[in-house]
């Protein structure tokens, strides 16, 4: 049986089998390494990726975060009001509510995109864009200044749009911002989207940071 199987090894059709094989070593040998080629280069391509799409996103983000700038939210309008959603009925609103020499201009102004309320129930948020980025930061600084603010028979809120990735950062000065206004004969503010700028003796820093605004703070009350 053995001598039968070496003789066929050694005719024509064994030859044949044995270049076959030996051909189909060599290919998988090839693919292989291409496999191991590919797959080596794998961490590269998505550490690369990854960084691309943290980019894009961030790049997303903050064209969101800018697109609001000029945005106020106008909390507690009733539904049924007589004043509307118009351009014309807000930019009135906020000439009365904050006793304005005249009207500001609006691009658009519309409620919150969510299923109307029934009655009693919170009314949707009035969402405004002004024309003039120093419209909207004059309505902020007196919405800060007065917190509630009486129309007519009811009272409203406004504040700034921002994104939740805006209002976080700008959230995380809180308690940095608590401590400075202890301090006397310091200056501070937030710049826009969360960046932390202090004055002290003349001298101007700015912190994207809390921890290292919170250090800086440290050396003023030594």
């Amino acid at each position: 049986m053995a001598a039968v199987f070496k003789t066929e090894l050694h005719g024509p059709e064994g030859q044949l089998i044995i270049h076959q094989g030996r051909a189909t070593n060599r290919e998988m040998e090839t693919s292989l390494s291409t496999c191991t080629d590919d797959i080596s280069t794998l961490p590269a391509k998505v550490e690369h990726l990854s960084a691309e799409l943290e980019r894009v996103d961030n790049k997303c983000k903050d064209l969101e975060a800018r697109s609001r700038r000029n945005n106020v939210r106008i909390v507690g309008v009733p539904e049924e009001t007589t004043i509307t959603n118009t351009t014309a009925a807000i930019s009135t609103l906020l000439k009365e509510a904050f006793k304005l020499e005249k009207e500001p201009l609006l691009d658009r102004a519309h409620r919150t995109l969510q299923p109307k309320p029934r009655p009693g129930e919170r009314p949707r948020t009035i969402i405004a864009r002004l024309h003039y980025h120093a419209d909207c930061a004059d309505i902020l600084r007196r919405a800060r200044a007065q917190q509630r603010i009486k129309i007519g028979d009811f009272v409203v809120s406004i504040f700034p749009d921002h994104t939740s990735r805006t209002a976080r950062g700008r959230a995380a000065f809180n308690d940095v911002r608590r401590q400075l206004r202890e301090i006397p004969g310091i200056r501070f503010g937030l710049l826009y989207p969360a960046r932390l700028r202090i004055t002290h003796g003349g001298t101007e820093r700015q912190f994207n940071s809390p921890d290292d605004a919170e250090t800086f703070i440290k050396t003023l009350v030594k």
